[in-house]
């Protein structure tokens, strides 16, 4: 039996405040400083807002001091710039809930991608409103619940989703064609921390059957979008996209067979760049480190 394997010594810092000299130094310095090696770092001004970003990955290996110190010493720095600041260590393993209706090619994209290594996470759960996808789960081995959901019962549903969540310390949920709207109250209870994928380039085609409305249309390309849910229907900060070109020859369904091969890539993309700490939020848009 081959022995196990220590978690890496890895911690990623994202920042985000505004703009002004000092602030790469102080937070090489306060980094140096307490024996930590900057492995890599990444840095994006936006000059209209006058704010800055950084993504910060270090070892902490030959740290000379402790967390709780190095923590006060970040904390020091962020108040001294107006800093909002996130923490995060790799030994730490997140924990994803994935939410699927009928449709299965995301949900099957997911599982299998985390399956392979792809996507450094715990996936705690898969939710569903229709019985379907159960043995999807119960396939990887993932614990499965079903929430039927109506008109009537979406509070009580979502009350349920929300103790099961919680209950089990998960930190994104994961619309994988879940086809079902939250409520307001939901979203705001994790605010990005929900990701969706809709079938259509964003801000194009918002809604339901984005692939029939751009066969209406005779577009010459179409696409899909993973963006974080707000309370706005698919109008949140926008993660990723891609698109694939179409013509007059294709027909609905061709455009739902090319559509879908996207949609998996882009969820996964946004998936895996959130758990990699990648991404920050401002302004209704977001930051993707590289």
């Amino acid at each position: 039996m081959s022995a196990p394997v220590s978690p890496p010594l890895i911690a990623t810092l994202l920042v985000a405040c505004p703009d002004r000299k000092g602030i790469v130094a102080s937070l090489a310095q306060v980094l140096y400083g307490h024996g930590a090696n900057i492995l890599d770092a990444d840095q994006h001004t936006d000059p209209v807002a006058q704010l800055f970003f950084q993504r910060i990955r270090f070892d902490l290996s030959a740290l000379t001091t402790d967390r709780v110190l190095l923590e006060a010493a970040l904390r020091e720095v962020g108040e001294r710039f107006a800093m909002n600041w996130r923490l995060a260590y790799a030994s730490q393993v997140r924990k994803i809930a994935v939410l699927a209706s009928k449709l299965e090619h995301c949900l099957y994209d997911l599982l299998v991608r985390h399956r392979a290594g792809e996507l450094a996470c715990e996936i705690a759960m898969v939710v569903s409103n229709h019985a379907e996808p159960g043995p999807i789960a119960a396939h990887f081995g993932v614990p499965f619940h079903h929430l039927p959901v109506t008109a009537d019962t979406r509070a009580a549903q979502e009350a349920q989703l929300a103790a099961l969540v919680d209950g089990a310390g998960v930190e994104l949920i994961v619309l994988a064609r879940y086809m079902q709207i939250l409520s307001a109250d939901l979203v705001a209870r994790y605010p990005a921390r929900i990701i969706n994928i809709h079938h259509s380039f964003l801000p194009a085609f918002v809604g339901a059957n984005p692939y029939r409305q751009a066969y209406v249309r005779g577009v010459k390309l179409i696409g899909a979008t993973s963006h974080y849910v707000t309370a706005e229907l698919d109008q949140g900060p926008i993660i990723d996209q891609a698109t694939i070109d179409c013509s007059h020859r294709d027909s609905v369904d061709d455009l739902v067979r090319k559509g879908r091969e996207l949609e998996k890539r882009v969820l996964a993309s946004a998936v895996r760049w959130h758990l990699e700490d990648r991404i920050l939020v401002y302004a209704g848009k977001t930051v993707v480190f590289d």
